[in-house]
This record gives structure tokens, sequence and C-alpha cells, in this order.
């Protein structure tokens, strides 16, 4: 029996979505945006154009990559998310996808991407973007379930993107990719931390030892998030000590970080539960914050580059 054309558009349409979801395509949005910007920096510093066919194999490559591991992180995680409210509705959860099916579109977007990257870009990158992979996979996802230094871990897998796209377009690691490493690293504490601050009743349910599930009080989570937040603003400050971006960037770098510092500073001296609702807003807030602080310096920071 042959279903209606409008059915047919119902159910691509709903598959599209479930596949947005199940490679949390938000996330690898960002994590593109980023690799982009590495990109942009070693097109840059070889004199070459960063407008070029290599730019689109290495933002394909990554993105698939991406989304590969997102997807096989949802299903190693399927259970979990089943017990939490904002993940309870993911296509793993409900039914709407087999394991089988998000395993097999898990594993070729990953390898193949990984493939992909090695044969249009260069080995070098292939291998890296692999291996970013397997450590989120095999390291901080069972660590998340174990104790709170998963946030750590995690963070180095978290600040590849920028390499990434660095070794994409030079083929090799150089000191000025540690500056984006280093950005992107230190970056993920806050923001993460104001997730966890934000869903800590619902981590809790799942089994994740965030810091804020550990530690309830939310002392050690709020100094956390100051500290980073205050090492973030001359940390920022390194593209431009290496003349990879101008004074524009400089004094741009500077007003966004004390920005986020305001934000997080907002919600480590509140001294409320943290599952109060003026709690949970303002860490909402800080999460809001570290979202538009990323896209805002990468974009004045390749606005505003040096030629070498």
């Amino acid at each position: 029996m042959t279903l209606p054309l409008s059915d047919l558009r119902t159910r691509a349409t709903s598959l599209l979505r479930d596949y947005a979801e199940l490679t949390k395509l938000r996330v690898t949005s960002l994590i593109v945006m980023t690799a982009w910007c590495g990109y942009f920096f070693g097109a840059h510093k070889a004199g070459n154009s960063w407008l070029s066919w290599g730019l689109l194999h290495s933002l394909l490559g990554i993105g698939l990559v991406s989304s590969g591991t997102a997807a096989l992180n949802e299903v190693m995680e399927h259970e979990v998310d089943s017990k939490m409210r904002r993940t309870a509705l993911r296509p793993l959860p409900t039914g709407r996808m087999t394991l089988l099916h998000a395993s097999v579109v898990g594993v070729l977007a990953a390898v193949g991407g990984s493939v992909y990257l090695g044969l249009y870009t260069n080995p070098l990158t292939g291998f890296l973007t692999f291996l970013t992979s397997v450590v989120y996979l095999a390291a901080y996802t069972p660590l998340k379930h174990l104790s709170p230094i998963c946030t750590f871990v995690g963070a180095f897998p978290g600040a590849m993107p920028g390499v990434l796209g660095w070794t994409a377009a030079r083929g090799r690691l150089e000191w000025d990719t540690l500056v984006l490493f280093a950005i992107l690293f230190v970056w993920q504490f806050p923001h993460f931390f104001s997730i966890a601050w934000l869903y800590r009743e619902d981590y809790a349910k799942g089994g994740v030892k965030m810091l804020p599930v550990v530690e309830e009080d939310g002392r050690s989570t709020a100094r956390r998030i100051l500290m980073y937040s205050v090492a973030l603003i001359p940390v920022s400050l390194l593209p431009n000590l290496m003349g990879m971006a101008g004074r524009v960037y400089f004094v741009g770098a500077v007003v966004l970080g004390f920005a986020l510092l305001y934000f997080g500073v907002r919600l480590a001296f509140l001294n409320l539960p943290l599952a109060s609702a003026p709690s949970k807003m303002r860490a909402r807030h800080l999460l809001q914050a570290t979202v538009i602080y990323l896209p805002l310096l990468f974009a004045l920071m390749m606005s505003n580059s040096v030629r070498p």
C-alpha cells in the first residue's frame, strides 16, 4: 500500500527533526563555527584565502564527526536520558528511533567524517578529530556517572574544534593553535557549570555526578565559575598578544570578558539554594551569556585579524 504524499512528507519531516535532535544540531553548529575560526587563522597565517574548497571539506568533515559523536553519546546514555525531563523526549527514550538505527548513523558519521578529513584535508586532522571523538565517548561520557572531574576531562575534547580547523588549513600544530584551545578550554567551565546548576535536579535523577549534584550548597561551583570567568579575561587577550588580532579585538575581548564575569558574580553571590527560582534564573542568564559570548568573541577576532 502506497502512503499518501502528505504522510510521506510528515514522516520525512519527523525523521529530520529526530536526526537534528540525535546529532545535537545546535551544539554541532557551534563546533563548526569554532572550527571555521581555527581554519580562518590557519589560512591567514599561511597567507592563503580562507574561502576555499579546503574550508568546505574541513567544516563538513568536522560537522560529521561531531554529529556522529553526539549520536553515539545518546546511544550510550539513552537510559539516563529517559530519567531526565530535559532529555526524555529525545528519539531514543521515546522509541521513535531504534538503538541500531542511531548506532549505525553515529558510527558512519564519526568514522566516515574522520576518513573524509584524512583524505580531503590531511591525515593529522583526520586522526585528531577521530581521537577527540574517542576521548569524548570513552572518557568523558562514562566519567559523568562517576565523578565531577568529568567536567575537567570533557573540556579537553571540547576545546579541540579550533585546533582541528587550524590543522585542516596548516597541516601541523603550532603555538597559535594553543591560543584557540585555551580560550575554548576555559570558557567551557562557566558554560557547563551554569547548565549543571540549572538542571541539577534532572542530573541527580539521571545519576550524573556534576559538581552541583555532589556538593549541594553550590559554593564550590560558585567559586569555580568565578575563577574560570576571571581567568577567561587574560586568556581571551592572547590573540592580541600573539599578533593574531588587533586593538579593536583587545578592547572588545575585555568588554565581553567583564560582561560574562558580571553574570557569574550575580549567580555566585546570590546566596540562595540552588533549587530556588531566583538562583535558577541567574544560572540561565549566565548560560545565555556564555552562548552569546563565544560567537561574538570569535567574530570580533576574525574581523580584526592581523595578517602576519
